[in-house]
Parts: structure tokens; sequence; C-alpha cells
């Protein structure tokens, strides 16, 4: 089993934000895989099945820096360990629609990663980390963070989406070293972008 959290922050006022692209992603394999996700106090929550494997995905646990101890709460109740979790997040530090799978390591200054690694008291977990590029010189990144992706952004966006979907799809199937092997290479660029 494992458990798949998409991280964000609750309410209407954050669907859309650059912070809450965890929260795309886990609303697009659920849809794809068939699973219904409802919400639940402030989470969207749904169990399903991903051939053999059985699957919990949860969205918007709580606020992004308060979302390490419902995470616990939910390893806790699923009888998981860390190692059973694979959270889906946005990274500054990655050009928008990059995508990047990481087992283990620091927060990298994402107050969500870093309230997880605390209520867990380990890095140890697999992390989809989808890029949503840096903001402008001056910009806070705080501001940047919660603003909504822009029409021509959310072209890029979206097939990183999709891809986010194949390689949870494959960690589920593969384990984190094939899909790590596997989705963490540049995209050739096709000849239309060569033009």
């Amino acid at each position: 089993m494992r458990l798949i959290v998409g991280l964000g922050n609750p309410g209407t006022a954050y669907a859309g934000t650059r912070h809450n692209v965890g929260i795309g992603v886990i609303e697009r394999a659920a849809a794809r895989w068939g699973i219904s996700l409802t919400r639940r106090g402030i989470a969207l929550r749904g169990s399903g099945r991903l051939g053999a494997v059985r699957l919990e995905l949860a969205g918007t646990l709580d606020w992004m820096n308060l979302t390490g101890p419902p995470i616990k709460g939910l390893l806790r109740e699923f009888k998981l360990t860390p190692e059973d979790l694979i959270l889906v997040h946005d990274d500054l530090d990655l050009e928008l629609g990059r995508l990047r799978i990481k087992q283990g390591g620091g927060h990298g200054g994402h107050n969500g990663i870093k309230s997880v690694i605390e209520a867990l008291g380990t890095p140890d977990f697999v992390r989809v980390k989808i890029g949503i590029g840096r903001p402008a010189p001056r910009q806070d990144s705080a501001d940047y963070v919660l603003e909504v992706f822009s029409n021509d952004e959310i072209e890029v966006l979206t097939p990183c989406i999709e891809r986010a979907v194949d390689a949870l799809e494959c960690l589920a199937h593969r384990g984190a070293a094939v899909a790590m092997n596997q989705f963490n290479v540049r995209e050739k660029p096709t000849d239309a972008d060569a033009r």
C-alpha cells in the first residue's frame, strides 16, 4: 500500500496557485485511476487500486507549514511507514514544467516538506517535485507561490502534470530507483521546439 499526498493550502482562494500544484496532480491521478476524492474536513481523500497496489490519495490536509502532523496521522491510520509515503509538491528551484523525483534529502526551504520531516523524524520518503520556476527579481517568494498560474504557464504545466501521474504509476509498481532513472531526465526537444 502507498500513501500519495499532494501538498497545498486549503480553500478555494488557493486553488490553481503555484503552491497547490501537488493537489492538481492528485486530482488528475484520481481522475485517471477512477478513484473518487471526497472532502473530509479540509482534506481531499480517496482509496483505490492501481493494478495490484492499494493506494490512499490525499490533498490539502492543512496549511502548508502545518502539513506534517496530519500526514503522520494518516501513516499511523493505515499502519504505514515513511518509506510508503510519496509527496507531490511545487519546487521553486526547477524551471516551470520540469519534473524531478527524489528519495530523501533536506527540505530545500519548502515549509511543507520541512513540516513533514519534523513530524516524521526522518527525511526518508519519496518526493515528486513539480517545477514552478523562480519569481521575478525583487519579487517575494511567498507572494509568488500564492499566485495563480497564467494561461501560458498552464500550457507548459499541463503535460508535466500528466507526466507526474505517469511517474506515480511507475513509483507504485516499480519503485523509486526505476522511476528516478526514467523520469529525472530532460526531455529531448522535438523538431517543432527547434523552429
